[in-house]
Formats: structure tokens, sequence, C-alpha cells
């Protein structure tokens, strides 16, 4: 299916509007796997200088490979940046060619004395075979939505226990309380002004988080005018006022709805809720999408009916010290991380025989 997010036009526009660049962090070193001429793989790829925005976190380990004397940076990493979507990495068309390119790009970590490459949110499959290469397995978690054939916002409010209806029943009527109104914009409809006050957005939340926004404000605009059959951009307005107070940005694939950035000038209670997970959710049954992507963490998004899944990555480290030590961590990790995938799992909303 259709990943937006793996596309040549959004690679391409993270890097023409200086999003992704050397300044940022983000060196473009994109692999090219060639067979007697004939491309058989591509992988989007980068040096980079530190840690930030990929969440598949590792600053940890720098930081303990700097202390034993390394170099941890420039380390290699595989994947869209900023985007923590699972989906391919390694685009080549058979499980051969995957094993080929993941023998080549460990032989490339050595030859240039990189500390590691990191291949991130690939398939569970992707990392068996890149396991069976030497690579580290690593397990993270997330909150999808899925779509059982709903025919309506209602339907799928019907399978979950009453108590979890009610409330967000009242969580959606709370949120749309003072006059505030939703409008669902994609395509032309998003014009040059809602890119404008969405960019306020991004800025504030990025704030909010005492963080630095990974997007520069041409990014929104290339986004609308290469990609805006992609995106799905809810707007919340408030009565007799021209200009949204809150804004959830989604991309649309294949079969996916994908939730990325949400800000706002205004608190309203619940209006969060409304824009990121239940617009999201009417949107993927009326289109007949079979799951809805949250983004990376949020335990809240349980109880509005994203059940928690597992998310995978690989990790190719030379030195046969650190790869011992990290090895050791992810195992560790790894079973917490199962383990309490397993526990949240009890406490989805749905009635006992739809979980």
């Amino acid at each position: 299916g259709y990943n937006p997010f793996i596309a040549y036009e959004f690679l391409e526009l993270l890097e023409e509007s200086g999003s992704v660049s050397p300044q940022t962090g983000w060196m473009p070193y994109h692999l090219v796997l060639e067979n007697s001429g004939q491309i058989i793989g591509l992988a989007p790829a980068y040096l980079k200088g530190h840690s930030q925005g990929e969440y598949v976190f590792d600053h940890h380990w720098g930081d303990a490979y700097h202390r034993a004397g390394g170099e941890y940076y420039p380390k290699l990493v595989i994947a869209s940046p900023f985007t923590p979507v699972p989906g391919r990495r390694l685009l080549c068309e058979t499980d051969n060619d995957i094993a080929l390119f993941a023998n080549a790009i460990g032989q490339l970590t050595q030859q240039m004395g990189l500390s590691s490459t990191h291949v991130n949110f690939i398939s569970e499959h992707e990392q068996n075979l890149l396991a069976d290469r030497g690579y580290l397995r690593r397990m993270g978690e997330q909150f999808h939505w899925h779509n059982r054939d709903y025919q309506d916002f209602d339907d799928f409010l019907n399978a979950l226990t009453s108590r979890k209806r009610k409330t967000i029943r009242q969580e959606r009527r709370k949120a749309l309380k003072d006059d505030i109104s939703i409008k669902a914009l994609s395509g032309d409809d998003i014009k040059s002004h809602h890119w404008d006050i969405f960019w306020e957005f991004y800025q504030d939340t990025g704030a909010r988080k005492w963080g630095t926004p990974y997007l520069t404000r041409e990014a929104f605009t290339l986004l609308g005018e290469r990609m805006g059959q992609s995106l799905l951009l809810v707007l919340a307005y408030q009565q007799d006022d021209p200009e949204p107070i809150a804004g959830a940005l989604h991309m649309i694939g294949g079969d996916t709805l994908y939730g990325r950035y949400w800000g706002c000038r205004e608190q309203a209670k619940f209006l969060h809720f409304e824009c990121c997970y239940y617009q999201a959710i009417e949107y993927a049954i009326e289109h007949k999408l079979s799951r809805v992507e949250a983004g990376a963490q949020g335990h809240h998004k349980l109880a509005r009916g994203y059940e928690p899944v597992p998310t995978f990555s690989a990790h190719y480290i030379p030195d046969p010290n650190f790869n011992r030590a990290i090895a050791h961590y992810l195992e560790q990790e790894r079973l917490g991380t199962e383990q309490e995938i397993n526990a949240l799992k009890d406490f989805t909303p749905f009635k006992k025989e739809q979980s």
C-alpha cells in the first residue's frame, strides 16, 4: 500500500525546504543497490550528527559510547525523517534483495568507520531478515486504531463498553460546545492562509514541548502543492472567528490515515481528542481505511479506541563490546515492552468479544 512518508515527493520536499540538510544534522546519504547496472534497491538514508527527530531513542547509547572513548556521531540512519510511521525502508522486491542490501549496509558501516547504522520503523519480517545478518532487534510501542468494518462512528461506539461509549460521547459534546465547528480540508481546498495559521500552531506545540520544530514554513507550502491529495487538515473554528483556533494535520496512505501534527492558539477542553482522534476515526470509516496510526507514544489514546501494537527497528553495531552491551539492554527492553503491550490490551475500551 501507498505510504506517503517514503514517497519521493515527501523526501524531496524535506531537503528542498531546508528541513533536512547537513546544517540540521541530517546529511542525505541515500543508498542504491545495483546488480549489473540495474537498480534493485533503494533506501532513504542520512548521516546524523545527533539523535533528534528519529523517535527510536538512542541518546543514552551515544552517551555510553562517548564515555568509553568512542565517537558515536556521525551515525547512519535509514528512516523517514521526523516520522514515527512503520513501513518499508529497504525498498527491494524480494527477501533476497533485502538480504543483499543488509550485508552491503553492514560492510559500508565498517568501511566508513561509523559507530552504527539504524533502520527504523520496519516490519517484523524485515527485522527478522536483518537480524539474520547480525543486526540487533529493537521493539517499541505505539497505539493504532483498527477498522473492524464499522459502518459509521456510532457503529464503532457500539463495540465499546457502555461506560467508555458514554465517555467518548461526552468528550465530543464538550469539545464542540461554545459554538465550535470542525472543517476537514484536502487537496486544493487547503490554501496558503491555512498554512500560515497552522504554522503558528506547529510552532506553539514545539515550544510547549521545549523542543525545536523540525519542519520549516516552506515545507508546509510544498506539502500542499505537491501532496495535497494525501493531506487531511482538520481545523476547529469558533463562531464569528474567521481564523481557526486549533488544527490537526493527517496524511492519507493507501489503507491508513496517519496523524502527524497538532496545535492551537486557544485551549479548549477535549478539542485535541476531537481533531486528532475522533475526526480521524470518522474519516477512516467513511473512506474504508483499515487503520489510523496516531504517531508515537500516548497512553491516553487507549481509552479512545487505539490499541497497543509493537514497532520494530534494527541496529548494526560493529564494535563487539558495544554490540554485546546494547544486545543485553535490548533484550531486557523487549521483555518489558512485550509485558506492557500485553497488559494494556486488558484495558482497551472494547467489549470482551470485540477485543
